[in-house]
């Protein structure tokens, strides 16, 4: 590896730009849904769910919740976790790719698919956090 990458990569602000852009996708959403509240709740009833307030609700605890205690590096794997069941279940529940005609369907499975990885991300801050030694994190390793 480079030098200067090792050094990038061991600076502390990068490891914060590196959680603030994972956790991206949650906290806009987070954030849309609460400022637009009431365009959060038309979302959830146009997926079907039920009581779209209750799960809007929800849906910005979680999103919001959650990409904090990444970004700030505290509970990093409860965060990370949350996100992880809500990016997982977003899939049998929004992106029913095996129930779309074409060319619906391909949209949906590439969203599925870009979950999948997603999920995946929050797995590897979840470990690393353990590295760091963040509170709630566990021991920090050398």
């Amino acid at each position: 590896m480079p030098e200067f990458i090792a050094r990038l990569l061991d600076q502390s602000w990068f490891a914060i730009l590196a959680r603030i852009v994972l956790t991206f996708a949650f906290w806009g959403s987070g954030l849309a849904k609460l400022i637009n509240f009431q365009e959060g709740v038309a979302e959830m009833a146009m997926f079907n769910l039920p009581n779209p307030v209750m799960m809007n609700i929800l849906t910005i605890i979680t999103q919001l919740g959650g990409s904090l205690l990444i970004i700030i590096n505290r509970w990093t794997w409860l965060g990370a976790g949350a996100l992880a069941v809500f990016t997982a279940l977003t899939i049998p529940l929004v992106h029913k790719f095996w129930a779309l005609p074409a060319p619906d369907s391909i949209k949906a499975f590439h969203v599925a698919t870009e979950h999948v990885t997603v999920i995946g991300g929050l797995m590897i801050v979840s470990i690393l956090s353990r590295y760091t030694g963040g509170a709630g994190n566990g021991p920090k390793r050398d």
